[in-house]
């Protein structure tokens, strides 16, 4: 369910705060640890690049988390960001 009164946290904000911080870990550490490059953490981090299904999957592994976790937060951004601002009627079904 996407917030109604913010928009959703970056996986890259979630990422830092939740995960990296608290393990005193820092990005060039992680990305060295996954085996991908710092640019790639650190524009997640930044909110300049989303997560991917193959990044999902590197995030779970290293993380103890789940793929679908990250997907879900990385969709409610999506979702949330590409909100059309008109609405569109749903389709009379014949009775």
């Amino acid at each position: 369910m996407l917030p109604e009164n913010r928009s959703p946290t970056h996986p890259g904000e979630i990422l830092a705060e939740e995960f990296l911080e608290p393990l005193g870990m820092t990005q060039v550490a992680f990305a060295r640890h996954l085996g991908i490059p710092v640019q790639r953490v650190n524009e997640i981090v930044r909110g300049k690049r989303g997560v991917t299904p193959a990044t999902a999957w590197l995030f779970s592994q290293a993380l103890e988390t789940t793929p679908g976790f990250w997907m879900t937060l990385q969709a409610n951004f999506d979702l949330y960001r590409e909100r059309p601002e008109a609405q569109v009627l749903p389709i009379a079904r014949a009775s």
